[in-house]
């Protein structure tokens, strides 16, 4: 399903000049140098061809370059090793001299056949050269291992594109190998000459620059006599196909539309039809652990129209304008993968109706919907729509500590509506409990998301966005209850070097019962120091906190935490809250 997906998808980005795809058996690589000759091949210079220290896309003649020990010379293009001879502190002297032959051989063998100019240039010059003289040219030392191509001093074009050789290249490309297994494709039906090696996949971040995304190196994997991928069999257009759609959505011109990277995933979206639907996928750039960049979907602009429309998605999907006529009519799908040494592991893929996808997108905000912070904690940005990393940031003190497989099932819970993962949950629980007294004092708006998230989806319960004065559970009303003890510490005794809430939350939030005595008979000297209306106020919210309670809890659960938790920070924000403010209602619904 996940090739077939993609086999199709090539023809429709074929129609998009953007995503400059290029046709069977070419492909486009990053350019880094060019080797320009005179046309009796002698050699002009080595010059740099990158723009702003970036290779350049540059459609070649042939697929993407396979790895393996063997020899796999390229065609009027490859890296400095066979083209030049040349690597920097290399270690295999002997491989890199082996590799140019092999790269001189195939070319000379053809001048011939190709009966071209400028080709035979390209021949003279790999006869004449020594790799010795590459010392010579320091941009080498730059470029290291990055490809280049052929040019001929004074044309505009590379060699690789001259019409002969172009015209050459296409009738071999036609020409069908006698050799070759003929079979029946499964991805399209047709029948036709079966690829033995599936082209290979670039671009899935930290691993390998080149992977296999089909193989069979073991004949544990075999099956009824057949190798490697003729277990699957494929056509080679079809695997040319998919794996082309593929490098497009990972290393193409459009990548920043369509991928994203969320921990040790690598995710790519696309839709089975050009729609709308493909730009609001940067709604998804949100969840991306990839630095931002001014030319990247992060910029300023995209970033408020995103939140226009997420606020008009809390209001119903069918108000998304144009977009609403997609709903039903286009599917999107969601590829996540990750590097597996020379191979690539697919994490989970994922499709559905674009209706699916933004009702689970407005269930995951509504889930997580809770007031933002007042007072100290509002002089810190908070987002209306928590991105993604946002969340999984809370889960350690440090960003390189974050649990490495707590991204894929967190992603997976905002695009398909199950339950969010425990180990986010009780990472932050753990957090707030064992937070030290130089960190942030309280619990932070974007934990609070957490909670709430977990609490509402996990534990079906049902939580308001503010104050809910009415609520009777009890684990909510002691965390109210500490709070306003805390608070109340505040205003008698001003800024301290440990609160009640550095001494005893962690405590009060587990077992209550051996906490809460105590922390009552101290809140009564601090009641003594406040004044006026203020002191009477304050005995008030306390009294009508305290009347449902009856006794104390001897032990909270975990979920009893997170509503401690929220009770605390519902309590705590509407201290802060602005006295010209309207009344909150108990409960804010999208």
């Amino acid at each position: 399903m996940i090739l077939q997906s993609l086999q199709e998808l090539y023809g429709r980005l074929c129609d998009d000049p953007a995503y400059e795809i290029p046709p069977t058996r070419y492909s486009l690589q990053k350019i880094s140098f060019k080797v320009v000759l005179r046309p009796d091949g002698s050699l002009v210079d080595i010059q740099d061809t990158r723009r702003n220290g970036r290779p350049r896309q540059i459609r070649v003649l042939g697929d993407t370059k396979s790895s393996g020990s063997s020899l796999n010379p390229c065609f009027l293009w490859d890296n400095t090793g066979y083209m030049l001879g040349f690597r920097i502190s290399d270690p295999k002297p002997e491989r890199t001299r082996a590799s140019f032959n092999a790269f001189r051989t195939r070319h000379v063998k053809l001048e011939k056949e190709i009966g071209s100019p400028v080709f035979s240039a390209v021949c003279r010059f790999l006869e004449s050269w020594s790799p010795d003289r590459a010392k010579e040219h320091p941009i080498l030392n730059e470029i290291s291992t990055g490809f280049g191509v052929f040019q001929i001093s004074g044309e505009p074009a590379f060699v690789h594109q001259d019409p002969k050789i172009d015209d050459w290249w296409r009738n071999q490309a036609s020409s069908i190998d006698q050799t070759t297994p003929v079979g029946q494709c499964l991805l399209t039906g047709k029948w036709g000459p079966i690829a033995r090696l599936h082209p290979m996949i670039k671009g899935v971040s930290g691993g390998k620059a080149l992977a296999a995304l089909v193989g069979f190196n073991d004949a544990a994997y075999e099956s009824y006599g057949k190798e490697q991928a003729f277990n699957s069999p494929v056509t080679e257009e079809a695997a040319f196909d998919y794996a082309t759609a593929l490098n497009a959505l990972l290393d193409g011109p459009m990548r920043p539309k369509h991928r994203i990277t969320i921990g040790d995933a690598t995710v790519v979206f696309w839709t089975d039809r050009p729609s709308l639907v493909e730009d609001i996928f940067a709604i998804f750039s949100q969840f991306s652990d990839e630095p931002r960049s001014p030319d990247s979907i992060q910029d300023e602009a995209l970033r408020q129209k995103l939140d226009v429309f997420l606020r008009t998605l809390r209001t119903g999907i069918e108000k998304c304008g144009d977009l609403a006529l997609e709903l039903d009519q286009s599917r999107f799908y969601l590829l996540a993968l990750s590097p597996n040494a020379a191979r690539i592991s697919v994490r989970f893929f994922y499709r559905g109706s674009i209706r699916e996808m933004l009702n689970n997108l407005r269930k995951h905000y509504h889930d997580m919907g809770i007031e933002r912070r007042f007072g100290e904690g509002a002089k810190r940005p908070e987002p209306e729509f928590p991105p993604l990393w946002m969340l999984l940031r809370e889960t350690a003190r440090e960003s390189k500590d974050i649990p490495p497989l707590l991204s894929g099932p967190m992603f997976r819970s905002v695009l398909t509506g199950v339950q969010y993962p425990d180990g986010l949950y009780n990472a932050v629980i753990r957090r707030i409990r064992i937070r030290r007294i130089h960190d942030d004092r309280e619990i932070s708006y974007i934990q609070a998301c957490i909670i709430k998230g977990w609490l509402v989806r996990n534990q079906k319960r049902e939580v308001s966005m503010s104050l809910d004065v009415g609520r009777k559970d009890p684990a909510y009303r002691i965390g109210r209850l500490f709070a306003t003890l805390e608070k109340t510490q505040a205003d008698a005794l001003g800024s301290i070097g440990a609160t009640i809430r550095d001494r005893f939350y962690s405590s009060a939030s587990a077992t209550p019962r051996s906490v809460f005595p105590r922390l009552l008979r101290t809140y009564q000297h601090h009641l003594a120091k406040l004044e006026g209306g203020r002191k009477i106020n304050r005995e008030k919210l306390l009294q009508e906190i305290v009347e449902p309670l009856g006794d104390f809890p001897a032990h909270l659960n975990l979920a009893d935490q997170g509503m401690f938790a929220l009770g605390y920070y519902h309590q705590m924000q509407d201290f802060y809250r602005p006295k010209s403010e309207e009344a909150f209602t108990k409960s804010k619904e999208e």
